[in-house]
C-alpha cells in the first residue's frame, strides 16, 4: 500500500513537472541585433521574477558571451565532446542569468555514438523542467540547424530592421518556416527603427506579404528604436537593460518582454524542445 502511494505521488508530480517555453530568436541576415535582442530579452523576464535559461546556438559565430560581458571557458561544445555534463557548463551572467555558451561545436552532433547522442538529448532535456523560459539565440539564415531550432520552439521571434535586404531576407526566414508543419508561432521584432511609425510600416509589409502569399499569421512583436546606448553598451560589454536602463532602447526591450511574457502556452504536441531538435542532427 506504501509503495503504491509513493508511486502515485511521484507520477502526480511527474505530471506537474513545467515544460519551459521555448522562444527562438532568429534573423534572416546576420548585424541586424539579433544575439543583443535574445540577451536583453532574458535579463528583462529575469527582471519579472520568471527562471530563464539563455543559450547561444549560433553553430558558426556565438558571441552571447561577449554581449553579456562573459569571459567563459566553458561551452556546449565540452558536452558533445563528452568532457564535461551539462550541468557543468550553465554558467550565472549579469543578474545571475543563467547562460549556455556556444561554440562550433555543435556541427560535431553528426558524429557523436548513440550512447553519447542520448546522453546529450537527456542532459538538455532536463532544462526544460528547470526553467519557465529558455530563449536560443540561433544562427542567420535559413540553414537545416537554424530551421530545426525554429521548428521546434514554442515561439519563433524573427528580428528583422527596416533596411530592404534584411526585409527581404526576414522574409526568407518566414517562408521556410511556413513550409514545415511543426506549428511555432510567429511573431516579427523590428529592430533599430526611428520611430514607432516606422516600425508599424516594417510589420505591415511583412505581415501582408506573408498572409497574401503563405497564409502564415505574423504577430506584432513590437520594436527597437535606434539608440547609440546600444553600441555603447557593446564596448562596455554589459547589456543596455543593465548599463543604462532608463535608455529609449532599453524601454523597447522591457516591453518586449511584457508582450513576451504574457504568452499562454500553445497546444502543440509535448514532446520535448531538444528531442525535437535531434531529429534534424540525427
Amino acid at each position: 500500500m506504501i509503495v503504491d502511494q509513493a508511486e502515485k505521488l511521484r507520477l502526480m508530480v511527474q505530471d506537474r513537472q513545467r515544460r519551459a517555453q521555448v522562444i527562438a530568436v532568429t534573423s534572416g541576415k546576420g548585424g541586424v541585433g539579433k544575439t543583443n535582442i535574445a540577451a536583453n530579452l532574458g535579463l528583462c523576464l529575469l527582471a519579472a521574477k520568471r527562471e530563464v535559461i539563455v543559450i547561444d546556438a549560433d553553430l558558426g559565430l556565438a558571441n552571447l558571451d561577449v554581449i553579456l560581458g562573459m569571459r567563459s571557458r566553458l561551452s556546449l561544445t565540452q558536452v558533445i565532446q563528452g568532457q564535461r555534463r551539462l550541468g557543468e557548463v550553465i554558467e550565472s551572467g549579469p543578474g545571475g542569468l543563467k547562460t549556455v555558451c556556444g561554440a562550433s561545436g555543435l556541427t560535431q552532433l553528426a558524429d557523436l555514438s548513440t550512447f553519447q547522442r542520448e546522453q546529450l538529448i537527456n542532459d538538455l532535456s532536463e532544462l526544460e523542467n528547470q526553467a519557465d523560459w529558455i530563449i536560443i539565440d540561433t544562427g542567420a539564415g535559413i540553414s537545416q540547424s537554424v530551421l530545426g531550432f525554429c521548428e521546434a520552439a514554442d515561439h519563433t521571434l524573427v528580428v528583422t530592421t527596416p533596411e530592404p535586404t534584411s526585409m527581404t531576407d526576414a522574409y526568407a526566414v518566414i517562408k521556410a518556416l511556413a513550409r514545415g508543419s511543426s506549428g511555432t508561432t510567429l511573431s516579427l521584432l523590428a529592430n533599430r527603427v526611428s520611430s514607432r511609425a516606422e516600425a508599424k510600416k516594417v510589420y505591415q509589409r511583412l505581415s501582408q506579404v506573408s498572409g497574401q502569399f503563405l497564409s502564415m499569421p505574423i504577430y506584432d512583436a513590437g520594436y527597437v528604436l535606434e539608440d547609440e546606448h546600444l553600441a555603447l553598451a557593446v564596448r562596455r560589454r554589459e547589456p543596455v537593460v543593465m548599463a543604462y536602463p532608463r535608455c529609449q532602447a532599453g524601454f523597447c526591450m522591457m516591453a518586449l518582454a511584457r508582450k513576451i511574457g504574457k504568452l499562454k502556452e500553445t497546444n502543440r504536441e509535448k514532446t520535448g524542445f531538444f528531442k525535437k531538435v535531434a531529429n534534424w542532427f540525427f
